[in-house]
Order: structure tokens, then C-alpha cells, then sequence
């Protein structure tokens, strides 16, 4: 998986070495961390784009983030589009998943999944929370979701 910065620059070290390098830089200013992991898509075509993202929000100062695209040429329904993107947010979840918890670091996994039932993507919304909370991962919809639903879908768009 190739991880960039949201300058563009790609990011060299595996995504879990820099996280632990990130959380224990910024543990030694004393800034406390949250990260919020989640994933949009837009369809382009033929094509399916995906960006995953993790957020690092910093307590009382501002945050970051870091970037991962793919594509699919596979064509999905809404629904089946909805779990691919909660389904990829929690496969990098569930692989730092151990640094946040050795270093005491909240983590909440965003899906861009409309709570309102008048949304096509609702549909997916009580799959997605069960699949997300079955983890053990803290859950998010929209419009708490802004991992997806503002910071990844800025970087589909």
C-alpha cells in the first residue's frame, strides 16, 4: 500500500512505522492524539476511486493526515460500495489498531453512510455499524463522520 502526506509526498516507511514514529513525536511535545480512520469513493466512469485516510487530530491544535488511493474497475452496487469503503478503513484500523492501544491513543472509524433514511447509502448503515463495532472499534455515520465524509472525499473529488 502505497501512503502519502497530503502535500503529495509519498510516504516511504511502512504505514505502521511511521504512525509509531508519529505518535511518539508528538507524545513527546505533549500533544494529545486522536485518530479518526476512514475511507470515501467516487465513481468515475468504469472506474471505482477510492481514498482511504487517517487522521491525526492534535487536542486544541489543529491535525493531519495521511493518504492512501486505489481503483476498481468492478462495478458495484451502492450498498456493496458502502461496505468496501467501511471494509477498507477497517483493515488499516484493525493493523495499527496495537499502536493505539499501546499508547493510549483514541481511535474512531468513520463511515460516509447517511443516517437519514431518505439516503441510498443507509442502506448500508446497519451492516456497516455492526461490522465496525463487532471489531471493537469506536463508530462514526455521517455527519460525525468527517474522516470520510469531509477529509477523504476532498482527496476522490
Amino acid at each position: 500500500m502505497i501512503w502519502k502526506k497530503f502535500n503529495g509526498d509519498n510516504i516511504q516507511l511502512p504505514i505502521k512505522d511511521v504512525v509509531r514514529q508519529t505518535i511518539e513525536k508528538e507524545s513527546a511535545k505533549g500533544v494529545k492524539l486522536k485518530v479518526c480512520i476512514g475511507t470515501d469513493s467516487q465513481v468515475k466512469g468504469a472506474e471505482t476511486e477510492f481514498a482511504t485516510v487517517i487522521v491525526f487530530l492534535r487536542e486544541h491544535c489543529g491535525g493531519f493526515m495521511y493518504i492512501h488511493n486505489d481503483k476498481t474497475r468492478q462495478k458495484l452496487h451502492i450498498k456493496e460500495r458502502m461496505l468496501l469503503e467501511v471494509s477498507k478503513s477497517i483493515e488499516v484500523a484493525y493493523e495499527l489498531c496495537d499502536l493505539f492501544i499501546s499508547y493510549n491513543v483514541e481511535m474512531e472509524v468513520h463511515a460516509d453512510i447517511n443516517t437519514n433514511p431518505q439516503f441510498k447509502s443507509n442502506d448500508a448503515l446497519k451492516e456497516a455499524m455492526g461490522y465496525i463495532l463487532g471489531m471493537g472499534f469506536a463508530f462514526k455515520a455521517k455527519p460525525e463522520a468527517f474522516a470520510s465524509s469531509s477529509c477523504a472525499d476532498k482527496i476522490v473529488n
